[in-house]
């Protein structure tokens, strides 16, 4: 079986993936399933001693982190593992790594020795706390970029004390970071021919993420507090309570504002002198959002999602994970889309973001098993089926 690509956007380069737990997994799946011929590296069992890194092979975790991808065993530690490794970087476009700075050196599979082999490949790393500075040699791990990197201080309710997001935001958005630069090196090569090393990590992730709250403070010297569910700036935006549940409404800006109040049959929050103004109903936000909150009681959230958009008033429910995927608009994108797990059976798993109209994305592969498609892929690196026995015989493979 030769690689099926997921598109035709990326099918004509060829990614080794030594990436595991996260953030390097997420970053490979970008290009897997956008057609690159990704080849996941990994160590053969007997050697993996990352007990719970990354979670079971057939749990759902790995499940969604690793479609796209053929998977082949190769033990690194040992020299003919490294030479294999620097034999298929000859004839690949992408290496992609997650090991701690210095890992790479010791393994002798850093830039330079892959730049000997091959001048146009692209290395990308990611680390916790970047390949050099003080901080180089730290364990990295999301919950510690959320922590450093400022998220948690503004995340929660006021007063609660730091909260971390309820999904691993540095890990995601440094693997997302990771696969822009690549793409970014590989545009780049088309003009001169040469490959580069590229790094980001989970820090940098997360305080590029800070966003409005990072150039508060750049530029303003405000350091941003938490503001649990109110939006920080734009008010009235926030949780309120409905007859049944709770919807989120966004209704800042005076045109915005008057329709809010005009659905609600309050004309008089309009001409309130403590509402009146965008920079008044941010001083009185808690006295707003009460006034708001007893209007809205009266009706269900459904009764106030409908009335509201149909209105222009951003407004919408809160859902838990199983409601999301069972909404219209979500079905109608595809986010849940189905593959046939040769281990699992028939699958669902996290489809693209992104809608592409020549060369869209699939799940055409499942995740692989462990070294499942050694054969193949050695073959088409070049090897003989002799040579491919002798690196089993020697467990290199």
């Amino acid at each position: 079986m030769s690689h099926h690509a997921a598109s035709k956007a990326l099918s004509r380069f060829t990614v080794l993936d030594l990436t595991r737990v996260r953030s390097g997994p997420t970053a490979v799946r970008q290009l897997a399933d956008w057609g690159a011929n990704v080849i996941k590296i990994e160590l053969p069992e007997e050697l993996d001693e990352r007990e719970g890194m990354g979670g079971p092979r057939h749990g759902s975790d790995f499940q969604n982190l690793h479609r796209n991808k053929r998977s082949i065993t190769l033990n690194l530690k040992a020299p003919r593992g490294r030479e294999l490794l620097l034999k298929m970087a000859a004839k690949a476009d992408v290496v992609v790594e997650n090991f701690r700075p210095g890992v790479k050196q010791r393994l002798g599979i850093d830039y330079p020795a892959f730049k000997a082999v091959n001048r146009r490949i692209i290395l990308a790393s990611i680390s916790g706390f970047g390949q050099d500075g003080p901080y180089r040699d730290r364990p990295g791990f999301d919950q510690i970029a959320q922590g450093m990197g400022g998220l948690m201080s503004v995340t929660g309710l006021p007063g609660q004390g730091p909260v971390r997001a309820g999904i691993p935001l540095a890990d995601l958005t440094a693997g997302i970071f990771c696969a822009y630069g690549i793409l970014v090196a590989l545009l780049e090569r088309e003009q001169s021919g040469e490959g580069q090393w590229l790094h980001t990590s989970l820090l940098q992730a997360q305080v590029f993420m800070l966003d409005f709250q990072a150039a508060r403070w750049l530029v303003e010297r405000e350091v941003a507090g938490q503001a649990g569910n109110n939006h920080p700036t734009s008010i009235p935006t926030g949780v309120f309570p409905t007859a049944d549940g709770h919807i989120n409404i966004a209704a800042s800006g005076q045109k915005i504002w008057t329709k809010l109040v005009d659905v609600l049959g309050a004309p008089e929050l309009l001409t309130h002198p403590d509402y009146d103004t965008g920079a008044k109903r941010s001083a009185n936000r808690e006295a707003l959002n009460r006034e708001l909150s007893e209007r809205l009681r009266a009706r269900t959230s459904d009764e106030w999602v409908e009335t509201l958009n149909a209105a222009g008033v951003p407004c919408g429910p809160i859902y838990s994970i199983d409601q999301t995927f069972n909404d219209p608009q979500v079905k109608h994108l595809a986010m849940a889309q189905a593959v046939e797990s040769r281990a699992l059976g028939r699958i669902e798993l996290v489809g693209q973001p992104i809608t592409l109209s020549r060369t869209p994305s699939a799940l055409v592969e499942p995740p692989p098993e462990r070294g499942e498609h050694i054969d193949e892929v050695l073959f088409e690196f070049g090897l003989n089926q002799s040579e491919i026995d002798s690196l089993r015989r020697d467990k290199i493979v």
